[in-house]
């Protein structure tokens, strides 16, 4: 099953690490937990947490140790396709958490959600749009289902950064049903 995971961070940099981190399956069923971090973790932001809003202090009195944080994450997650719209930054926060739970940072693998976004649109295009024509069908469908319009930006929190990748999946899924509906009568 696709889940939709997304990381909120100390910071930006080199020794940053999760502070959040939520998931959505594609049913819509979620979790999202705030992390206490490990003793080593220590690189904070003053303008990462002024853009996700999560004070240092709040992870320390109400944040899950990150040890339990790391093994409900490979327990659930585990056998599932995970999907990310930042994937090389939030696999970089998911090695972190992983390895220090002392879990093999390979536990759980991530890919790109506008993978799935594509996919998605593909499978349900590839029986009625000519197989050299599919790719840009595709692109173009994708273009116009932005779910999140420009001036609008990301929420920054975990589970409605996630809840937003699960949104825009659905909606690329009854945009080429549409498609394939207006496309295929009288054609």
């Amino acid at each position: 099953m696709l889940v939709f995971l997304d990381f909120e961070a100390s910071s930006l940099g080199k020794k940053s690490y999760p502070i959040e981190v939520a998931w959505v399956f594609q049913d819509g069923r979620s979790e999202e937990y705030l992390i206490r971090p490990a003793p080593d973790w220590t690189e904070w932001d003053a303008e990462a947490e002024a853009i996700h809003h999560i004070p240092h202090a709040l992870l320390l009195t109400d944040g899950i140790p990150h040890d339990v944080v790391a093994r409900r994450m490979v327990e659930v997650l585990a056998e599932h396709d995970l999907l990310a719209s930042a994937p090389s930054w939030d696999g970089k926060w998911l090695s972190t958490l992983l390895r220090a739970a002392g879990l093999p940072r390979h536990s759980l693998r991530l890919r790109d959600s506008d993978d799935a976004h594509y996919e998605c649109a593909a499978t349900i295009l590839r029986p009625f749009v000519a197989a050299e024509q599919l790719d840009a069908s595709v692109r173009n469908l994708l273009a116009l289902t932005e779910v999140r319009s420009a001036e609008q930006p990301p929420a920054h929190r975990a589970l409605p950064d996630a809840l937003e990748e699960r949104e825009r999946w659905l909606a690329v899924g009854e945009a080429a049903r549409a498609f394939v509906r207006h496309g295929t009568k009288g054609g």
